[in-house]
């Protein structure tokens, strides 16, 4: 079953952010989908399981842009 993640990304501070993070990210193995939103500065992730959302967040902070909480 599909597990979703909505992750705090405080560093999106434009449109360039939203698409790095999409591009960088929705490769990543455990990835189904990835939504990243410039207003809530966030990042919403459809994984195949939980397992897959540390290798997210090692990404994320690897590119520039950590999740906090």
């Amino acid at each position: 079953m599909p597990y979703k993640a909505v992750l705090n990304v405080p560093a999106i501070s434009c449109g360039h952010c939203v698409k790095t993070i999409q591009r960088e990210t929705s490769g990543l193995p455990g990835v189904i989908s990835v939504e990243a939103d410039l207003t809530s500065k966030s990042a919403t992730y459809t994984l195949e399981s939980e397992a897959a959302l540390p290798g997210v967040k090692a990404a994320l902070a690897e590119i520039g842009y950590p999740a906090q909480g």
